[in-house]
């Protein structure tokens, strides 16, 4: 697999949080955050991340946190129609894939090996699936791991 180094600032968010086993029921997160980001004119220059917020292997399914997130700026004012936080910034390898269903999850099932033969140290926080507006209409995510300065 191949990737890029790249420093992450911390970014503000607003974001939508679902529990439950990780899969086709986050889309309808996704599509919801996407629904009030199109409202308050947000979406087009939009940075999206998805964010697994639990390891599956280590937790149960049914307390497994995903949460469908927009990069906001510092000077936007929120309302309380959504959940604002933020994504902690640092160093991540970017792998670039295809935005399907089944890429994606054949990213997932080969990017802890790829990991580990980089030589990287693997940081203890969430993985990011990051997506711009450009990336998304041209069919490509990128998946952002989380590794130790």
């Amino acid at each position: 697999m191949k990737f890029k180094v790249e420093t992450l600032p911390n970014y503000r968010i607003a974001y939508v949080r679902r529990v439950g086993s990780y899969g086709s029921a986050n889309i309808e997160v996704m599509e919801k955050l996407k629904k009030w980001a199109k409202e308050k004119n947000l979406f087009e220059s939009s940075i999206i991340f998805a964010v697994p917020q639990d390891n599956p292997e280590t937790t149960l399914p049914e307390n497994c946190r995903y949460d469908a997130c927009i990069v906001l700026s510092n000077d936007y004012q929120m309302d309380d129609s959504i959940y604002e936080g933020e994504i902690s910034g640092g160093k991540y390898l970017v792998y670039e894939i295809k935005h399907t269903a089944e890429d994606i999850q054949k990213a997932y099932a080969e990017i802890f090996t790829a990991v580990q033969s980089t030589g990287y140290q693997i940081d203890n926080k969430p993985i990011l699936e990051r997506y711009t507006y450009d990336m998304v209409n041209n069919h490509y995510c990128e998946i952002c791991f989380p590794i130790k300065p």
